[in-house]
């Protein structure tokens, strides 16, 4: 029960449980972990491996809590020469690692944002703004760039919150909307009589989740006016570089714009 209490915990709060207790012991890095063969690319440290996930090997920094999704992600953003341009970007949900990183940027006007900003216990600026995705507090074309990680899985009204980032997002603006995704599966697999936390983890993987995406993810985008790509991004990277960033092989980006 304790370890399923743990893993279940909002990410914010996990982030700072894992580097507490996971991360060094007496002060010292677990000896399983001293080495070079993996380097987190938002916090430039390097170890023996990530730590593993739910089942999946070479996932968490122990630095920075990175997740392979936010490295893959901040890559990406770097290969679009994102911090050299100015923005207006909505974070929705932002991960500790990514939003270190966006926050300091001059040349953006980031706001992060959260339906529950209590639960992050992060000390820079700007704070994190309340903001229900379903029923955006912002006028019509308003931010150029959306980044929604891993958000939408665990919104009942997806479709809604969709609705609302294309309202807010101006005309030739972007996003990146990365969710849970099986390639296998040609429909979203959703229940939303599923309530029971242990029942959505059995069936969505995990207990605050209400859907497994599918093929039509992408169709579900663009009935409300996304343009979306399904881009194979870790392609461009050796076998050799996918395991030292820790990224996982075959995970698309998943970009929408606006025209």
């Amino acid at each position: 029960m304790k370890k399923w209490i743990l893993r279940n915990l909002p990410v914010p709060v996990r982030y700072h449980y894992f580097r507490l207790k996971k991360k060094y012991k007496d002060g010292k890095l677990s000896k399983n972990y001293v080495g070079n063969t993996v380097e987190c690319v938002l916090c430039k440290h390097q170890f023996a491996g990530f730590v593993p996930h739910r089942k999946r090997q070479n996932v968490r920094c122990l630095k920075c809590d990175s997740f392979d999704r936010d490295r893959l992600i901040y890559l990406y953003l770097l290969a679009q020469d994102f911090f050299n341009q100015s923005y207006s970007l909505l974070h929705v949900a932002p991960e500790k690692p990514l939003y270190e990183k966006l926050a300091k940027s001059p040349t953006l006007y980031y706001v992060p944002a959260d339906l529950e900003p209590h639960t992050y216990p992060y000390h820079g600026k700007p704070r994190i703004k309340k903001v229900d995705i379903t029923n955006i507090p912002y006028p019509n074309e308003f931010i150029d760039v959306i980044l929604c990680n891993h958000v939408l899985e665990h919104v009942l009204e997806d479709r809604k919150a969709m609705r609302e980032l294309f309202r807010v997002l101006k005309k030739g603006g972007w996003g990146i909307f990365q969710v849970p995704w099986d390639p296998t599966r040609a429909i979203t697999y959703e229940d939303p009589s599923i309530t029971d936390p242990k029942e959505r983890e059995r069936h969505f993987g995990q207990y605050n989740h209400v859907r497994w995406y599918g093929q039509d993810y992408l169709q579900r985008l663009e009935e409300v006016g996304f343009l979306v790509a399904n881009i194979p991004f870790t392609s461009i990277f050796s076998k050799e570089e996918l395991v030292r960033y820790g990224l996982r092989e075959g995970e698309p980006i998943f970009r929408v714009a606006k025209a």
